[in-house]
């Protein structure tokens, strides 16, 4: 088979998405080292042009294809880093492009598309739907669709990533990589035992589409219920029929995270490297923790960085509460003059930022101890929160700690 992922392959890709790629140089990173008990290194896809590694598939799979289909144009549906790769690739080729998206695609991954030189067409409320829009629409117009994961060449572009990891750190023990269609496990997976047997690959899924490892269960392909995950990069209902084969041959093996771990290394991302990487692909950081502290060399691919200011807002808040870092408690207070200062006065000494009141006079009738305080605080982190909140016990009030809306 002329498209069988090969040594060859990889290197004729890795030099042709050099034409359109930025290079992303492993970042070592003392953070997430510390914390894990292996040396970790991340693969910053997140920087890369359109935001994520989709471009090294979709422009090695353009750049196979004959002058006379480039002639004819291209289609595909993504709701997102996929577009965007096959828009800016076709575009480089001097090829027409049409996009399909979901209708519930944020505006900002639709215009950004635009941008890169596509048509865009709305359409669908899943990327299935887009998806079979798409392949109806290459049939009628005679373009070719390029593959968002499910294919031997795309998969074989995505593998490049592999190929810079061992060339900057020849020993590397092990690769963390996120799943969601395969198309980039398969790659990645694929070119790492070939050059080295002994490098382990780790494919990292959102355990509320874990459709991998359904399908490694099954012994087959099958079709999860529902995807359901922050990680929206990676929520897929079936693992590509194509590149499932490569994926039980070389993946080591596989670990599920819980979208609360993406939520805490969001923060600790933007805390500690100053980079926005979204949610898909801050898997392989948070399964770093699942990994046994070995000091071996951990590499985790960051796949991309294309997330909505308002998803992003939203994250960190959740995260600042998952980490004790802003907490909302609950007092019940007699109404007198004076209360309010008094608790306010225990959260000062105790270091406590309070960042928001409510003080409710209406709970009961009873108006002896019928006022309610609601106090959101900001704390160093979990021991302090629980430090503040003894604080007001032992001052003689009954905090309860409520969910914190900010």
């Amino acid at each position: 088979m002329a498209d069988m992922l090969t040594l060859e392959a990889f290197e004729e890709a890795s030099e042709k998405v050099k034409e359109v790629t930025l290079e992303t140089k492993l970042v070592e990173s003392p953070y997430f080292s510390e914390v894990s008990g292996n040396r970790v290194w991340l693969k910053p896809e997140n920087l890369q042009r359109t935001g994520a590694y989709k471009l090294r598939g979709a422009y090695y799979k353009i750049s196979k294809m004959s002058r006379e289909d480039l002639d004819r144009g291209v289609i595909t549906a993504s709701a997102g880093n996929h577009a965007q790769g096959v828009a800016y690739a076709a575009t480089h080729a001097g090829a027409r492009s049409v996009v399909v998206m979901p209708t519930t695609t944020p505006l900002i991954k639709v215009e950004r598309t635009k941008g890169y030189g596509a048509e865009v067409i709305l359409y669908g409320d899943v990327f299935d739907d887009a998806k079979e829009r798409a392949v109806e629409l290459a049939e009628e117009q005679g373009l070719t669709y390029i593959p968002p994961f499910n294919d031997t060449t795309v998969a074989t572009g995505q593998g490049t990533i592999a190929m810079e990891i061992v060339q900057e750190l020849p020993l590397v023990d092990t690769i963390l990589v996120p799943v969601g269609g395969g198309g980039l496990a398969c790659g990645v997976s694929t070119f790492a035992k070939l050059y080295n047997p002994k490098i382990r690959v780790v494919g990292v899924e959102p355990s509320g589409a874990a459709s991998l490892t359904a399908a490694l269960e099954a012994g087959h392909t099958v079709k999860i219920p529902t995807a359901n995950t922050i990680a929206d990069g990676t929520a897929v209902l079936e693992i590509g029929d194509k590149v499932f084969p490569y994926l039980q041959q070389n993946l080591d093996d596989v670990i599920l995270v819980d979208d609360d771990e993406l939520v805490v290394s969001f923060l600790d991302m933007v805390e500690n490297h100053k980079m926005i990487v979204e949610n898909s692909g801050l898997l392989t950081v948070a399964a770093l923790k699942h990994l046994p502290a070995e000091n071996k060399r951990v590499v985790s691919i960051l796949s991309g960085g294309n997330m909505d200011v308002i998803t992003m807002s939203t994250v960190v808040q959740h995260g600042l509460v998952q980490r004790g870092r802003i907490f909302t408690v609950s007092v019940m207070l007699p109404d007198r003059p004076g209360m309010l200062v008094k608790v306010a006065s225990v959260i000062a000494e105790q270091s406590g930022n309070v960042i928001k009141l409510e003080h409710n006079q209406f709970v009961s009738v009873n108006r002896n101890a019928a006022v309610e305080l609601r106090v959101t605080i900001e704390a160093y982190g979990e021991d302090h929160k629980q430090q503040i909140v003894q604080a007001l016990r032992d001052a003689g009030f009954k905090p309860e700690i409520v969910l914190t809306s900010l």
